[in-house]
């Protein structure tokens, strides 16, 4: 097992993009770290599974459903399985991203 490390150095921003980081792939679940720069995010779409998302420094707006939602540092939503959503970064944030997967 590692040792313990300050969850938001383990990524770094970079100019125009979304860096992603797996920290854990199991069947039942992943966990990953995201950091995206301002103006960039993730199109609509829909997943599976649930996906629970805390943001970890900056500011997001997250859509789901066509519902818009603003959160910061310390805040999370869940994102629920087959519901359409989307991200975006309205200045540089990163985000813990966990995926449970169910029957």
């Amino acid at each position: 097992m590692e040792d313990k490390k300050n969850i938001t150095s383990l990524i770094s921003y970079q100019s125009g993009s979304v860096v992603s980081k797996s920290l854990l792939a199991k069947k039942g679940g992943n966990i990953t770290l995201f950091a995206f720069d301002k103006d960039q995010g993730l199109s609509e779409h829909s997943a599976p599974f649930d996906a629970f998302v805390v943001i970890l420094d900056g500011r997001a707006q997250i859509t789901i459903s066509g519902k818009v939602h603003e959160l910061t540092a310390n805040e999370m939503i869940i994102m629920p399985a087959n519901e359409p959503h989307a991200l975006n970064a309205l200045e540089p944030f990163k985000m813990l991203l966990t995926m449970i997967k169910s029957a």
